[in-house]
C-alpha cells in the first residue's frame, strides 16, 4: 500500500472529476494521501477533503509564493487550523527564489514563524525549497527540535546527508523518472531508505510514461519503482518502507 505524501487535490485541475479520482485510489493501491495547503483558504480546503475521505490527511500553512498580503492574525489562523484531528503537519512552507514577486526577507520571516509554530505544537513540517537550498538548510538548522520532510527534493547529495543527520526526510516526485534526472538519483542512492518518501505533487510533474498529463496519486507507484531500481530493491520493499516512513513522520495510525 502506497502513501502519496504530497498532492494538491483542491486545485482547479480536479474540479471535473475530483471525487472519481479520490474514490478510486484505495483500489489502485494508494492507502494514504497527505494534502498540504498553500495559503489559508487552501489549508481549509485540505481539511475539507480530509473530512470527506478517510485515507486523506491535511497539512496547513502558507507557501512562500503566498506570503504577500497576509492578514495580521495569519499565524493564529494557521494555529487554529492545526487543531483539527486530521491535520498532521504544517506545510507547505519554505523558500522559493525562482519567483521574484515575494521579497526574500518576507519569505524568510514567514518560514521562520511557521517553523516556530511547528516547534511549539510539536508538529512536523513540509518544506518547499526551490533555488534556495543554502538559506533553507540554514534556517531549519535554527530550529533543531523541528523535523519534517523536504518535498520534491532537488538539493545536493551533501545537503541531503546533512538533513538526514539532522533527522529530516526527503521525498521525491515524478522528476526522478525523467531521462535527464541526474542529481536526485545520486541522492536516492546516497541516503538510507528509512528517510525517503514518495509523492506526486499532483497535479504537477507526472512521471514517465505519463509525462505531460495531469498527475494524480495513481502514478505514485512509478516513484517507488524508480527508487527500487536505484537501490537494488524490490518495488514492494520500497512501497512498504516509504509508507511506514510517512505514517511514522506524520503520526498516522497505519
Amino acid at each position: 500500500m502506497l502513501f502519496d505524501t504530497h498532492a494538491h487535490y483542491y486545485v482547479q485541475a480536479f474540479d471535473e472529476d475530483r471525487d472519481q479520482v479520490l474514490s478510486s485510489l484505495p483500489g489502485e493501491g494508494v492507502g494514504y494521501v497527505l494534502c498540504p495547503g498553500c495559503d489559508l483558504p487552501t489549508s481549509q480546503a485540505s481539511i475539507d477533503l480530509a473530512e470527506a475521505y478517510p485515507f486523506v490527511y491535511a497539512a496547513v500553512g502558507v507557501h512562500p509564493e503566498d506570503a504577500l498580503g497576509l492578514p495580521e492574525d495569519w499565524l493564529d489562523q494557521v494555529a487554529a487550523l492545526t487543531r483539527h484531528p486530521k491535520v498532521k503537519a504544517i506545510g507547505e512552507i519554505g523558500l522559493d527564489y525562482y519567483w521574484q514577486e515575494v521579497p526574500r526577507d518576507l519569505q524568510k520571516e514567514v518560514f521562520r514563524a511557521q517553523l516556530a509554530l511547528a516547534r511549539d505544537l510539536d508538529l512536523p513540517v513540509v518544506v518547499h525549497d526551490r533555488e534556495a537550498h543554502g538559506d533553507s538548510l540554514a534556517i531549519v538548522k535554527e530550529f533543531p527540535g523541528v523535523r519534517g520532510v523536504f518535498h520534491c527534493y532537488s538539493g545536493s547529495v551533501e545537503d541531503a546527508k546533512t538533513l538526514v543527520k539532522l533527522g529530516w526526510h526527503l521525498s521525491f516526485t515524478g522528476t526522478i523518472t525523467f531521462k535527464n534526472a541526474r542529481k536526485a538519483p545520486e541522492v536516492i542512492q546516497a541516503v538510507p531508505l528509512e528517510r525517503i518518501m514518495v509523492e506526486t505533487d499532483a497535479p504537477y510533474m507526472a512521471p514517465t510514461p505519463f509525462r505531460g498529463k495531469r498527475c494524480d496519486s495513481r502514478y505514485v507507484y512509478r516513484m517507488a519503482e524508480t527508487i527500487a531500481q536505484l537501490k537494488g530493491l524490490t518495488r514492494e520493499e520500497v512501497e512498504q518502507a516509504t509508507t511506514e516512513n510517512g505514517l511514522r513522520l506524520f503520526g498516522i495510525d497505519g
